[in-house]
């Protein structure tokens, strides 16, 4: 019951702010509802316990997206117990979200997964910990990390080194999903032996990509003569992954490769659109209130 009502009831009085027509009642080990939302409130309580009995430990944004869950007609039992892999220090690496879980289901079954949503949603960092889970369980023999190397809306001027040093800050977002997943040593020996491949878009010309896991990031700032040249590098055996946020485009002239892409792309067997919200954010709640804000006012975000 400690677990279920949270520290000082913390749990107990979300459920009863977001759901102010149902009364609930706790009596020793025993939980009444009454009220217009009860059945609600009660299939609410029995997908908490069952996270509970399943080892997971409830906090209030777990329990705020449970009831979100609950609110769209999804399970939060069937969502956060589902295992990408383990992550460092075996941390498990889990959906948060509805939209999360249609994602990674999404990847699983297709060839090509576009997921697209606003920053804080989970594309890039989910799209790794599939990539590596694919691996591991010997689907690909290699993961490739890409990303168009476009600054966000300030010149940085010229960076010292040779051609992997300039384009590394841009893939520095990349490396720590991969870091999240991996041991640092273990990440860094598969980087040393190109098991896992980082590199800026434009090496991908003139490549054919068989037997990959290919992670396109950031491809909102693709041209669309750059996306068409990524997605027929696609050889057998691989599967792809391109995540965007077309509300934040920094490519020259706002020719994004991603924007009208899924008109064009319709109906390919094996290639699916996932769109994420700002329901799926799962960083500081004040992200998805600002993400919220933006898209009230219809206001450039980039």
């Amino acid at each position: 019951m400690a677990g279920l009502l949270g520290h000082r009831d913390e749990h107990l009085r979300l459920i009863e702010a977001s759901f102010p027509d149902t009364d609930i009642f706790v009596r020793g080990t025993e939980i009444a509802v009454q009220g217009g939302d009860a059945e609600e409130v009660a299939h609410l309580f029995e997908e908490l316990v069952v996270l509970l009995e399943r080892g997971q430990s409830l906090d209030a944004a777990s329990v705020a997206r449970s009831i979100d869950m609950m609110r769209a007609a999804e399970r939060p039992s069937e969502v956060l117990t589902h295992e990408v892999l383990r992550g460092t220090r075996g941390r498990p690496v889990r959906p948060k979200t509805a939209g999360q879980k249609r994602y990674i289901d999404a990847i699983r079954s297709n060839v090509i997964t576009f997921g697209i949503g606003p920053a804080g949603t989970g594309k890039s960092w989910l799209a790794v910990a599939m990539a590596v889970q694919a691996l591991q369980a010997k689907e690909v023999q290699r993961i490739i990390l890409t990303r168009p190397a476009v600054e966000a809306g300030e010149r940085l001027g010229f960076l010292p080194g040779d051609l992997m040093a300039k384009v590394d800050p841009y893939l520095r977002p990349l490396y720590d999903a991969l870091y999240d997943m991996l041991e640092p040593e273990g990440a860094q020996r598969m980087l040393e032996r190109q098991t896992v491949e980082v590199a800026p878009l434009a090496f991908m010309r003139g490549r054919t990509l068989n037997n990959s896991f290919i992670i396109l990031d950031e491809a909102q700032n693709t041209s669309p003569e750059q996306m068409k040249m990524f997605l027929t590098r696609i050889g057998f055996g691989s599967k792809v992954v391109v995540t965007g946020d077309v509300t934040q485009v920094d490519v020259q002239g706002g020719r994004s490769g991603l924007i009208g892409l899924e008109r064009i792309l319709t109906g390919i067997d094996g290639l699916a659109f996932i769109h994420l919200s700002q329901a799926d954010v799962v960083r500081h709640k004040i992200v998805a209130d600002i993400v919220a804000a933006y898209e009230k006012v219809g206001g450039d975000d980039g």
